[in-house]
């Protein structure tokens, strides 16, 4: 590679990871080509760039942005890296993947999300996020509940005057 394919890659990673809002490390050491690709594609489908590259390249990109201090430690070995705007899915694939897998990997070696920092023994926790659709959701629920309400509460009444109103005809026929 030359230096100014090495520039353009740390350019091209720093970009990605600057607009995601999860970043995960893992450790995919000792994976078959067929699991990896299978794992791959499980991630792309769950819309998150799953990708391997050189630890010195991350460790570039993530000092540019500033903020990743905390996961640089774990650059070493085998990594590769998970992107994505929501932050619970890699999660749920790492956790699902490794658990069919005999090795039990890919294994989660650290994940910044929203800025704050998860260690490997973070899986669990990460698991119980909710994607930004799932909140959006839960929040449009919170705000039509009361709405509910109020409309029950109008109709009531008047579902209960219509009873009266049909029982005094039917006693009056």
């Amino acid at each position: 590679m030359t230096r100014e394919e090495k520039v353009a890659a740390v350019d091209a990673l720093t970009k990605h990871i600057e607009g995601a809002s999860a970043v995960y490390l893992t450790d995919y050491s000792g994976l078959t080509v067929e699991e990896s690709n299978v794992l791959r594609r499980r991630f792309r489908e769950a819309g998150v760039d799953f990708t391997v590259a050189k630890n010195t390249f991350v460790r570039l990109a993530m000092e540019r942005l500033g903020g990743f201090d905390s996961v640089l430690p774990h650059l070493e070995g085998p990594t590769a890296i998970a992107i994505t705007m929501d932050p619970a899915a890699p999660a749920r694939i790492i956790k699902d993947f490794s658990g069919k897998v005999e090795i039990g990997k890919p294994a989660l070696k650290a994940a910044i999300i929203e800025g704050s920092y998860f260690g490997s023994d973070a899986l669990e926790t990460l698991l119980a996020l909710k994607s930004k659709g799932e909140i959006v959701g839960d929040i449009i629920g919170l705000l039509l509940s009361p709405i509910a309400n109020v409309v029950g509460a109008i109709q009531a009444p008047g579902a209960t005057l219509v009873g009266s109103i049909k029982a005094i005809a039917e006693k009056g026929a």
